[in-house]
Formats: structure tokens, sequence, C-alpha cells
């Protein structure tokens, strides 16, 4: 009698596509070639074994078949960051049919991908010199985002792309790096740039007022409610933006709301029963780790998927080092002006120090410090010991070593300069278009740079 599962076994190893079988218990049972070759994992080494030990469950598509026990047909996935394919994953039942594992067929399609990015890197890059030719960017919203360091031309980048749609954005960074700035920019750039900008600082409402706030109300829906009721920020951002700051602060009943305001464009006053459609463009920001927060179930992860449509993370700005000394002397003179005093000059020994200093309060900190500089300073320059007196954190000893260090300062840039040039290379697996693309610079800019530093292709 010839055993079928022989002939079975031929056919899937034959396969070009990656595929993988496995049990109830997620244990790998079946491990093709081009699994192999995909993946460079060995059979010895998979076969029999939990196949969360090898991926995250998130990167699963058999995963998620087994939890849901629905099959997925021709989904684009990412089980590796250096991976891309297309997958077909269905459940495997038994002749009762109970579920006993699941089976994924998954095409590689990495190559395509990759070319996709080169083509797009190609196109950003004229778009960029189309934009530098016939754009005048001081007039540009985005010019309010002071600097030329890659993290923040990043940003800039995404940003911009952003403002020529209407897809929800969140945007991401720690307290002070000008979230908000950047949300302005995006509805100033946009097409909605003459309907209304709303903020909502989500942290600043009161558990008990934000569903009048955010929905408003209809007349004597309750207690003290104004007779011809009231528009919530929601309904008073019509036509514009809505700019909902420090989303994470959103208690799970409003999260529910909101996320149906997203689905259905449509809003329902207190004490309203028809609701009303809005057209409203969202952008969120928080300097919370939403993921982090999802797993604690304090953030919604569907809200969550719908507000990270288009993702952009405002750098802190010990990440922009380039830029303090550009920053610093922009706040003088704003705050000189305001003052109506003339504007010092900071010494070349006292730069050292704002370089060095790690700004835990970002921007808003430099600007605080530069206003306190205009107001108290009596003198037409900054010195070291100025700024000593307001940046406590920098102790004599460290000023000293700062002082001293100073004439190798161009070298600790380069230095810093090739570290985060290899960094983004790790992070992305050698390919030089999107470290290029993540960097803010073209692909000529990074193969000159890593021919400078002497970095090797990775």
């Amino acid at each position: 009698m010839i055993n079928n599962l022989h002939y079975l076994e031929a056919v899937l190893a034959a396969e070009d596509d990656a595929i993988t079988i496995v049990n109830h218990k997620m244990e790998v049972i079946f491990w093709n070639d081009a699994a192999v070759e995909t993946y460079n994992i060995s059979r010895t080494d998979i076969i029999n074994k939990p196949i969360n030990d090898f991926f995250h469950n998130d990167d699963l598509m058999v995963f998620n078949v087994l939890e849901t026990k629905e099959p997925v047909k021709n989904a684009y996935h990412r089980p590796r960051r250096d991976k891309h394919v297309v997958v077909t994953a269905v459940p495997i039942r038994n002749e009762e049919n109970q579920l006993i594992g699941a089976l994924s067929v998954e095409r590689d399609i990495t190559h395509i991908v990759k070319l996709n990015d080169n083509l797009e890197t190609t196109s950003a890059e004229l778009n960029e010199l189309r934009q530098q030719v016939y754009t005048n960017t001081d007039e540009s919203p985005f010019s309010k985002l002071i600097g030329k360091s890659p993290s923040l031309q990043k940003a800039v980048h995404i940003a911009r792309k952003a403002a020529r749609t209407d897809a929800t954005t969140l945007v991401l960074g720690e307290s002070g790096t000008g979230k908000e700035i950047c949300a302005r920019a995006i509805h100033e750039a946009s097409d909605r740039n003459n309907g209304p900008f709303i903020p909502v600082n989500c942290g600043a409402i009161p558990n008990a007022l934000f569903e009048s706030e955010l929905f408003g109300y209809e007349g004597g829906s309750f207690t003290g409610a104004e007779k011809k009721g009231k528009a919530g920020k929601i309904e008073m951002a019509d036509g514009g933006t809505l700019f909902l700051d420090e989303v994470g602060e959103l208690p799970l009943e409003m999260q529910v709301k909101l996320l149906r305001v997203l689905q259905e464009n449509n809003i329902y006053r207190i004490g309203d029963s028809r609701g009303r459609k809005v057209n409203v463009r969202f952008i969120a920001a928080t300097n919370q780790n939403l993921e982090r927060l999802m797993e604690e179930k304090k953030f919604r992860s569907d809200l969550y998927y719908r507000l990270n449509v288009i993702q952009v993370t405002m750098p802190p700005l010990r990440d922009r080092i380039d830029d303090i000394n550009e920053l610093a002397e922009m706040f003088l003179r704003q705050f000189a002006s305001h003052y109506q005093v003339p504007v010092p000059i900071i010494e070349k020994d006292a730069i050292p120090l704002l370089l060095h200093y790690n700004w835990p309060g970002n921007i808003r900190e430099l600007r605080n410090l530069m206003e306190r500089m205009i107001i108290l300073t009596e003198k037409s320059f900054i010195t070291q010991h100025d700024l000593l007196s307001y940046l406590p954190t920098l102790s004599p000893i460290r000023a000293s070593t700062i002082t001293t260090t100073n004439n190798s300062l161009p070298k600790e840039k380069e230095m810093m300069e090739k570290q985060l040039i290899e960094k983004t290379l790790n992070q992305t697996n050698g390919n030089k278009s999107e470290t290029a693309k993540r960097l803010g610079i073209s692909r000529v800019t990074l193969y000159n740079k890593m021919k400078k530093f002497g970095i090797v292709n990775i």
C-alpha cells in the first residue's frame, strides 16, 4: 500500500512559496525548502518547536488564524523587519470539525517592495527639487519647524505628505518637541486651511466633562445646560481639523465614542438621538507609549489603528544638536524684539554648554531659557557663566570638561553622525534607500558619508 502522505510532502516541498504548518499548540510540523530560504531557519532548528520561539505572535498570520478560526486570503504581511510577503492562511480541522492547526503559504515580495522603495525615494527627491525651484519655503507652514537636522527633516517630509491627504495622523514625541506646531502646519498646508483648526487638550478636561466638550449637547439636556444647546469641539471643527493633544488621556468610554465618529463621520450631541454628519480631519498627538497603554488595557487597539494611519515622530532636541544654535539665536531675536532690548550675542565658549545639555524640556525649555536670558541679562553678550547660572545640571567640572574639549567638537559631531548612520543601516538591514529616507538625506549623500566615515556595507 502506497502512503499518499509521501506524495503530498513532495508536492509541498517543491513549492516555491514558503509553507508552514503548525498544530494547535503552535508547534511547527512542516517547514518546506522555500521557508528555509525565506527565513534562513533550518528544519532541524524549527520542526516540533513552538513557532513563537522564532517569531512574535503579532508577526504570525497562523497565530491570527488559530485565534479567529477564520482564513486569510492574499494579505500583505511583514513577519520580520526585513521580509515582506503576501500570505494565505487557513485553519485545519479534523473529521469532527475540531481545530487541530493552521497552514500558511507565504510568497516573498521583499525584492518588489525594495524596488518600489527605490522608486518612491527617487520620486520624493524629484518632488523636493521641484519644491525648491518653484516654492518659496519661507512662506511654507512648515517653515515654523526650524532646523536642518536629518531627524527633523524626516518628520517634516512625512508631515508634508500627510498634508496632501485627509488621512488621520498621529504625531508622537516628548513634551516640548513641537507636536502642536507640526499639527497646525499640516492643517495650514492642506486643502482644509480655510476651515477651523480646533485644538483639544485631552489631559486638561475633567472626565465628567469630556462628552459635552467633544460632542456638545442639546438645550435642556441636563441641569445647567444652555437653553439653545452647545456645539462640541468636533462639530466646531467641521470643514477643518480637530487636534487631539495628549490623546492617551482619553477615558475608555470616550475612546469608544470617538472611534464611532471616525468610522461613521456622524456625531450625537448629549440628548440628541438623530445625529448629524461632520466633515472633520483628525490629528492626534501624545508623549505616551500608546502600545504600552494598549497592553495595559488603557487604550483601545481599534482606536489606535484608526488614528495611526500616518505617523509623524517629532525628535527630541538632544537628537538635533545641529539645530540648537540656530534655535537659540532665533528665540533671542524674538524676545529681544518683544521686550525692546538689543539682541545679545552668545559667546563661543558658551555654545558647547547648549550642545551638551540634555534638554529634558526640549524646545520649550530652550525657548524659556532664552527668554530668561533676555529678561535677566543686562549685558550685550551671554557668557558660559550666565548659562551655568540657569542650567544647574551642568556642574562647573562638567563645564570645564566641555570647554577643554571644545576644539574636538567637530570630531565629536562627526562621530555621532557616523554612529547614527550605522544604527539606521542596522535597523534597515543595510537598505540604503530606506536608510537615506529615514535620515532625510539623498542616497548620493549617504554613499558619500559612508565613504567618508569608512562605513562598510552592512
